[in-house]
């Protein structure tokens, strides 16, 4: 894979991290009841599931370049236009309020709570589709054919460490419903 197309990549990927979805919505949850520390260890149940999904992609678009460059190029071109579409459609949609993501976890261990936390976020990831969808649409525009393992595992290991930052700043240490009232009481 060329630098090129690396430092093309980077802010991409950072937007998708960055954008508002059950994930960082969970995030902030966790973060705001529990702080940032918390929101940071139960996350890495979110990036076993997105690791999964990106070995799963990977493997199965390097089964689709083997048998057919032609179809792996359609299927490139085609992920591009579906997120050509998703773009379009977020721009012209409203804007989304805060949805409750998570429910309170109640627990009186500190490491069931978190394992539990963990589970959760696991789960909201697993059963994202918009995640498989990035992986198996928004990667491959950045694969180079020619290493194709070793591009997809730099893109995919990328993509969790900033998923990571992601993360770190969607779970901030302060409660979300305090700082809104004070935002509207200016």
């Amino acid at each position: 894979m060329s630098f090129q197309n690396y430092w093309l990549f980077l802010p991409a990927c950072f937007a998708i991290n960055m954008a508002l979805g059950p994930n960082n919505v969970l995030s902030i949850s966790n973060g705001a009841r529990n702080g940032v520390r918390c929101a940071v260890l139960v996350a890495f149940g979110r990036l076993l599931a997105f690791a999964g999904m990106i070995a799963i992609a990977g493997l199965g678009l390097g089964a689709l370049l083997l048998a057919s460059e032609t179809l792996f190029m359609l299927l490139k071109f085609g992920g591009a236009a579906y997120l050509v579409w998703i773009g379009i459609k977020l721009f012209r949609s409203g804007p989304d309020l805060l949805s409750n993501a998570s429910e309170e976890v109640a627990g009186s261990r500190t490491t069931n709570k978190l394992r539990r936390l963990a589970k959760q976020e696991f789960l909201v990831a697993a059963g994202n589709p918009k995640a498989i969808l990035v992986f198996t649409a928004f990667l491959p525009q950045f694969v180079d054919r020619s290493a194709y393992a070793t591009s997809f595992a730099v893109l995919g290991s990328t993509f969790l460490l900033l998923e990571l930052v992601a993360i770190t700043i969607y779970g901030p240490p302060w409660n979300i419903s305090e700082w809104l009232t004070r935002i509207w009481m200016v």
